[in-house]
């Protein structure tokens, strides 16, 4: 392998409409010489890499881990040092609930030029793409994104102090979010939705109540990606 004259860009790749890309992401995917992808990244955005460029999938889903984190890190370093131009292609932003701040630490620490490229997080798109806003002047002025699951299955989910709660990968563990929400001293009848690959040409969105919205998900047969909103914002959208 030849000394180390390439590139990392670590980009985020939006929350599943391939035009919510930034242009800069855009740009540098166009010019990649390999792209490293996960499953929650629009794959239509291939489509802008060029034909030569070598594509790496190392997507996780529940149960699927195609690469393991150990593994993405380490092909990052290689294929730095034989391309000029890596994309490593993120679902959302690449910091919001995501490994890209351990790949960018991986990749300080082998002394390889690197760049974070933001994204739009789908806690933030999926709301205001069924017009849902997080805040509303002088009514709710705070929100929060939370973890619906964690590593530990018996460690407790927070529900913190916030106008707006919004919480990512909670759809398996709807029941613990609820019964953190209840703990919190949240009533029952506050509204919250679930909205189903947010910004999608298939989205969908799932209403209910703290008291509700569990069943509503074994109805409505809610499957992740999704986006859970809590709140008084559910309910305040531009008709």
């Amino acid at each position: 392998m030849k000394s180390n004259n390439g590139k990392v860009y670590i980009v985020g790749a939006g929350p599943g409409d391939p035009e919510l890309i930034s242009v800069k992401g855009l740009n540098v995917l166009k010019r990649a010489d390999c792209v490293l992808y996960d499953f929650l990244s629009a794959p239509e955005l291939l489509e802008h890499a060029k034909e030569s460029a070598e594509k790496i999938c190392v997507g996780k889903a529940d149960g699927l881990h195609l690469k393991e984190q150990d593994e993405t890190n380490s092909l990052l370093y290689e294929k730095s040092l034989i391309h000029k131009t890596v994309v490593r292609l993120k679902g959302g932003d690449p910091f919001i609930f995501s490994r890209g701040s351990e790949e960018a630490k991986y990749l300080r620490e082998k002394k390889v030029d690197h760049e974070v490229i933001p994204g739009i997080t789908s806690a933030i798109a999926g709301p205001e793409s069924f017009g849902i806003p997080l805040t509303i002047k002088n009514k709710i002025q705070s929100v929060a994104i939370v973890t619906g699951r964690k590593k530990d299955k018996n460690a407790e989910i927070d529900a913190p102090d916030a106008g707006t709660l919004v919480y990512l990968m909670a759809v398996a563990n709807i029941k613990n979010v609820v019964k953190a929400l209840k703990k919190s001293g949240r009533k029952e009848n506050i509204p919250c939705a679930f909205i189903e690959k947010a910004t999608r040409k298939d989205t969908r969105i799932v209403r209910g109540t703290i008291g509700t919205i569990e069943e509503k998900v074994k109805k409505e047969k809610v499957k992740p990606p999704a986006v859970l909103v809590v709140g008084e914002a559910v309910g305040c959208e531009e008709k």
